[in-house]
């Protein structure tokens, strides 16, 4: 016991109350939370352990007002909130759309293992949550999770999903036909996910009737001889050169796109800057920590 109670108490010594000491962020980094910034990244569960740092880091370079993750481990993501406040002097409020509780997935004690699934994180306050898990996940459950949050001033409905793996395309079809029936039923929506699927794939057409994806050259193919130059249009999204990851706008409009690859997961961090319909008031970052930054 005295063994175990050493190595989960922090160190009397270590700075900052056991925090990792923060150096600089690349020049450009985002000084506050951005209005009208949204984004979606898969941090990967397992990429390794002792990366919540180093995704609180990139989260924070960038700053977007909300950003969905998939694959996410309820304490990775309360670690790297407390690293984005304590470290960057970002604050997030978080809702969580668990659709497992694994002990090999994400620790734990063996009788309370811990959440896995999706998680949003909003700069501003989140309401009516829901979380669905889809009747059919296919090799591991899968589901989505929806809030109501202000982005850049204005209310929208913000899903974030992670569709069945790769080969699975009868389940994702299915799962696809749960999330579009309740995507079009708002005015103002945004998807953003794993949808483990090329934009030519056939079961995100009623995706593609509903809403564009952000990355402006990125389309369906309208014809089968189409599929290699739609392939060339879209911006990969993972490390082995495939667009799975998308933000649906519906009732919004895009200004920029951009995909961020990251050493800390085999997807890219994907974020999108919104056409600025309404303004607001800057989200300023509080002060930091004296010596975290």
């Amino acid at each position: 016991m005295t063994a175990v109670c050493i190595v989960l108490l922090p160190s009397a010594g270590a700075p900052n109350g056991g925090l990792p000491l923060a150096g600089p962020l690349p020049a450009g980094a985002a000084g506050a939370a951005v209005p009208g910034r949204v984004g979606t990244w898969n941090i990967c569960n397992p990429c390794g352990s002792g990366n919540d740092f180093g995704r609180a880091t990139e989260i924070a370079t960038y700053a977007p007002q909300v950003i969905a993750l998939q694959e996410a481990c309820v304490r990775d993501v309360e670690r790297i909130r407390r690293y984005l406040e304590e470290v960057y002097g970002l604050v997030y409020r978080v809702e969580y759309g668990p659709v497992l509780r694994n002990w090999n997935r994400c620790g734990g004690l063996p009788w309370r293992p811990g959440g896995y699934g999706q998680a949003i994180l909003s700069a501003a306050p989140m309401t009516d949550r829901v979380s669905v898990e889809y009747p059919d996940g296919g090799s591991e459950d899968r589901g989505y999770l929806a809030v109501t949050t202000l982005v850049d001033g204005r209310p929208v409905r913000v899903f974030n999903t992670h569709l069945a793996e790769r080969r699975q395309a009868e389940v994702r079809r299915g799962q696809i036909e749960v999330l579009a029936a309740e995507f079009a039923r708002h005015d103002r929506a945004i998807v953003l996910g794993d949808f483990n699927a090329v934009p030519h794939a056939p079961e995100l057409a009623p995706m593609w009737a509903l809403a564009p994806d952000t990355d402006p050259g990125c389309r369906p193919s309208t014809t089968d001889t189409d599929t290699e130059a739609d392939g060339e249009a879209c911006t990969t999204t993972t490390d082995w050169d495939s667009k799975f990851d998308y933000v649906f706008l519906r009732g919004i409009t895009p200004s920029t796109h951009h995909v961020r690859p990251s050493p800390y997961s085999d997807h890219h961090l994907v974020y999108a800057d919104l056409n600025r319909g309404q303004a607001a008031s800057p989200l300023k970052r509080p002060s930091s920590r004296s010596g975290l930054r």
